[in-house]
């Protein structure tokens, strides 16, 4: 059984900042751990609440700490900062979360399981690898300009045209760069490789988990969407709503509100950023799939609509908040989606 002591902790990556409050606004321990004294902390200490901040190697500590019988909350570090009085140093961070800990207007981020980490951290490797690839094919594309070549835009355009420059002995490209450039082409085919690799083991993963085969039947929301939906949110039942998931990941408008007056802005921008950038690229593929469909379902009817009267760009980030909630309706009440037909006017 918990009791009322509260644990704050900063962490680091050697040394660790420890505050035991036994009552609001009094600290009546602080301790300085090294790593290997972390866990032995909290083995002999009685069963109590510990606060940290949502941060790197949070969610591994996290679920040590709750292995040892304590219950751990994890805070957004944003929302801690206002509480951090003076200075900033690890022992007046452990004194903000022990402060924002009871504001309940806060809320906590879940502890994420390791299967979670697992697909989260494919997708940052394949992510990193894609900007890369990116980087390395415009560079090869601009040092041939700056040669007098020019290649069409885009990856599949670009390894051939550069490759065919490099091979023609009579192309007048100075022999020098041959090597360098073929390196850098097979550079990007290394890195095209490795992405199809990460996608590969992301579609081995997908076929365990049930909730990634009822989000792929969303239109827009294929492997790389509903694997990082499970990823970064997690439980869906901690959403009320369909609108606190949009909400949570950035997609609904921000409110500047005063009195009588109510005014909304452009999204937020709230949340994963690399998520809603998934969702709203998913949307825009259901744009540009509807204009080819002689009768487009109510979904796309409206997307359509938007379009016409909004502009691609605003109908695309609508569309997006719509397949999010979809996605909670989706995936907190296990059925696939079924589209329903637009009635004819």
């Amino acid at each position: 059984m918990l009791n009322d002591t509260l644990v704050a902790v900063d962490l680091a990556k050697s040394v660790f900042q420890v505050a035991v409050s036994d009552r609001p606004g009094h600290v009546s321990r602080r301790e300085r751990l090294p790593r290997d004294k972390f866990l032995e902390f909290f083995a002999q200490l009685p069963s109590a609440t510990v606060v940290m901040e949502a941060c790197g190697s949070a969610h591994f500590w996290g679920r040590r700490i709750e292995e040892l019988g304590h219950r751990v909350v994890l805070l957004p570090a944003q929302y801690v900062r206002p509480y951090v009085l003076r200075n900033k140093t690890d022992r007046t961070d452990t004194g903000g979360m022990l402060e924002a800990y009871r504001n309940d207007e806060i809320r906590p981020v879940p502890i994420k399981s390791v299967p979670q980490q697992v697909l989260g951290t494919l997708h940052r490797l394949r992510s990193g690898w894609v900007a890369e690839r990116t980087a390395r094919i415009n560079a090869l594309r601009g040092l041939l300009r700056e040669l007098g070549f020019f290649i069409r835009v885009g990856p599949r355009q670009v390894l051939p045209g550069a490759w065919a420059v490099i091979e023609d002995a009579d192309s007048g490209l100075p022999d020098a760069l041959r090597p360098a450039l073929a390196e850098v082409c097979q550079e990007i085919r290394d890195l095209a490789e490795r992405i199809r690799g990460v996608e590969r083991q992301l579609e081995a993963l997908a076929q365990q988990t049930p909730a990634v085969a009822r989000l792929r039947t969303i239109p827009g929301i294929g492997l790389l969407i509903a694997t990082a939906l499970v990823a970064f949110v997690g439980d869906v039942q901690r959403f009320p709503s369909a609108r606190h998931l949009a909400s949570y990941l950035g997609l609904t408008p921000r409110e500047y509100s005063s009195g009588a007056r109510r005014r909304l802005g452009r999204i937020s921008k709230r949340g994963d950023a690399y998520l809603r950038m998934l969702l709203i690229h998913g949307a825009r593929s259901v744009l540009c799939h509807a204009k080819k469909m002689k009768q487009p379902d109510r979904l796309r009817a409206w997307a359509l609509r938007l379009e016409k009267s909004s502009g691609h760009n605003k109908a695309a980030v609508a569309l997006a908040n719509k397949l999010a909630r979809i996605a909670w309706a989706v995936w907190r009440h296990d059925r696939e989606f079924a589209p329903i037909l637009e009635k004819a006017a």
